[in-house]
């Protein structure tokens, strides 16, 4: 299986960080959730709907849109603010946190299953030093162009028609879906987060999200 990687920069002031990180990876989300399966029998089954919620950030003149789950909200921003913590109050060096889709093949015992990527979104984020508040009422524009633009691309991206599991049948679709959320149901997912700093040296933290 061909694994699609998309990678996207923005450069953001240190207070922006979050805001950033959650109007991408919320986008993504949002086009890569359904509503939760019920099924009536095997092979037969319905989806439920799912909501949207127009999101006003604090330090970007921008609005972006997400899906109306407070529990998949809650592990975004854990996530988010995991990456936030670890790149540091300072503006020094430069982090990357991915969101990466996959789904379960089974294994035999006592093998672990084993998961297969099959999307991952990268967000490559320099943070910015600005001397005075004039410099960040005109970052505070930009970057909400800026993230404009992103959004615009992953949406496009999205709409190629490219792989997608399957829909799978009531026994296999754990190995598909996150079904621990009682409001929505996206793909499998996992976020990772790489920090550099000013000596080229990288860490990588996993913040699983099964």
């Amino acid at each position: 299986m061909n694994c699609r990687s998309e990678v996207l920069e923005v450069s953001v002031e240190g207070r922006q960080v979050d805001e950033a990180m959650l109007a991408l990876l919320h986008t993504i989300l949002l086009h890569r959730s359904t509503g939760k399966f019920h099924y009536k029998k095997e092979g037969t089954y319905s989806i439920g709907t799912v909501g949207t919620q127009d999101i006003d950030c604090d330090y970007i003149d921008f609005s972006f849109v997400r899906v109306s789950s407070d529990e998949l909200d809650r592990v975004i921003r854990k996530a988010v603010g995991e990456f936030k913590d670890a790149m540091g109050n300072g503006t020094d060096g430069m982090g990357q946190i991915s969101l990466e889709f996959y789904q379960k093949k089974k294994s035999r015992w006592p093998f672990s299953d084993e998961c297969i990527p099959w999307e991952v979104w990268s967000i490559k984020v320099n943070v910015v030093n600005l001397a005075n508040e004039q410099e960040r009422q005109i970052c505070r524009e930009k970057v909400g162009e800026k993230l404009g633009e992103k959004v615009i691309n992953i949406v496009e991206v999205i709409n190629q028609h490219e792989y997608l599991p399957k829909m799978p049948t009531q026994s296999e679709v754990d190995n598909v879906f996150d079904t621990s959320l009682k409001d929505v149901q996206p793909y499998l997912y996992k976020i990772t987060f790489q920090i550099t700093d000013t000596l080229g040296t990288s860490k990588t933290t996993w913040f699983c999200a099964y």
